[in-house]
């Protein structure tokens, strides 16, 4: 293990500015931050031109194991995280078993104890029968719930079952929101089209509306609080801009930002089709402009790695998703080199908010007494997306060939150097993370 690091003459970013200086690590934090700093290090990075960032988090991925490590694993998901600048992460209970109860839990964490390279926790899933569960594990970034877009007792949209989970327990409740009967009403008339054309048709806007109105309802009448997972549509996003709630937040993921139908359905076939849908212009110039304002408080990659061979069959057997955790800090990068944002709101947007809204004691930021989970950029380095650079076990990014400006050069986890530069060292692993 390294013991201390001393990064000297540094881009220093934060979510408030942008300054050059030093910073000094010491057995995992962050001890030291000045303008210059004259101490001894086992470890020092002196080299022009490069820029320091909090560790990226990513509150949203599916790594997929146990049950479908073909297409993942919590090893090759955390590398890949690390190769993207990603030094946390939390990720989703839909695996099989499905992470519902201590036993799932625990046996998630055991795994990522082993293998993973990134900091990690797992949210719990709710059921329609596990309410007790819910309330009991221990130290979880918050429960998931899956109100449509999911099978079997995953699915929880009965509204006395919701009621009595926004009523008991005072946890976080992370929800995917669409309403299920809508989305069943559509499926009747689209699903048998052949078409991907039509997925953002059976996935509507108002079954997200409609569901996003009801949840945040619950939250207001329960006090509870809530986030809402990768929003999608501009309706949403004026409704809690106007309706300003002190106990919700939502993110939004860089597909629903950078893609836009019909387009990217005839570009991309079912490589583009997501739950919730990726949506007309109009919706990704919508949630753009609410991030910027802060009605969206954060990103999430909602990395969801199928294969190929999966996502290549035909619509109505291709299954939903798409994987980012490697990819969402360069092409924020890449729309901070275009003036689009700033880099301070790239790294509040991936760093400091995450650690906000979920609670997570000491990381997200470039502080001192903080983990020193950092990641070195070089700003003004050109590369190209393609499949054959992702390190992913899924092999493809639907940005396969996008052209991007700024390249995370080295990712460090506790003060440990995880990944430099194509290389990977996997001695340390990465630690469970603490929620408040």
């Amino acid at each position: 293990m390294i013991e201390s690091i001393l990064f000297k003459d540094v881009e220093l970013i934060t979510a408030s500015e942008r300054k050059q200086g030093d910073v000094y690590v010491l057995n995992g934090k962050i001890v030291a931050i000045q303008p210059s700093l004259s101490v001894d290090a086992e470890y020092v990075i002196n080299e022009k031109g490069l820029a320091l960032i909090p560790g990226v988090i990513d509150p949203h991925v599916h790594f997929r194991e146990p049950g479908a490590s073909h297409k993942e694993t919590l090893y090759t998901g955390s590398k890949a995280a690390v190769r993207g600048g990603v030094t946390s992460f939390f990720e989703m209970p839909n695996t099989k078993p499905a992470t519902i109860d201590a036993v799932a839990l625990a046996e998630k964490k055991k795994i990522a104890s082993q293998t993973s390279l990134a900091n990690y926790n797992f949210f719990i899933g709710a059921t329609t029968s596990n309410l007790d569960h819910l309330n009991s594990v221990e130290n979880v970034p918050g429960i998931k719930v899956f109100v449509g877009s999911s099978t079997g007792n995953m699915l929880v949209d009965d509204q006395a079952i919701l009621e009595e989970m926004f009523r008991n327990g005072t946890r976080l409740i992370a929800v995917h929101s669409e309403d299920e009967a809508t989305i069943q009403a559509n499926k009747q008339q689209y699903l048998r089209s052949g078409d991907v054309h039509d997925h953002p048709k059976i996935r509507n806007v108002a079954a997200a509306i409609k569901s996003t109105r009801r949840l945040v309802q619950l939250a207001t009448k329960y006090q509870r609080r809530l986030h809402i997972c990768h929003l999608t549509t501009e309706e949403e996003a004026v409704f809690l801009d106007q309706t300003q709630s002190k106990y919700v937040t939502t993110e939004v993921s860089p597909q629903h930002l950078l893609l836009w139908g019909p387009e990217c359905y005839t570009q991309l076939g079912t490589l583009a089709q997501i739950n919730p849908p990726i949506r007309e212009k109009r919706h990704a110039d919508a949630l753009w402009s609410h991030l910027i304002k802060g009605t969206i408080q954060c990103m999430g990659s909602d990395h969801a790695p199928h294969t190929l061979d999966e996502k290549m069959k035909p619509f109505g057997d291709a299954p939903s998703g798409m994987p980012g955790v490697e990819t969402s800090l360069p092409l924020l990068l890449t729309l901070a080199y275009q003036k689009r944002c700033s880099y301070q709101n790239v790294v509040k947007w991936l760093c400091e908010a995450p650690a906000a809204v979920y609670g997570i004691k000491n990381k997200g930021q470039l502080k001192e007494g903080y983990d020193a989970d950092l990641t070195l950029i070089d700003l003004n380095k050109k590369h190209t997306l393609s499949n054959s650079r992702i390190i992913s076990k899924c092999g493809w990014t639907a940005f396969d060939g996008w052209s991007c400006r700024g390249e995370v050069i080295a990712t460090f986890v506790n003060g440990q150097p995880v990944y430099r530069e194509g290389d990977f060292f996997e001695t340390v692993k990465g630690k469970e993370i603490k929620i408040k």
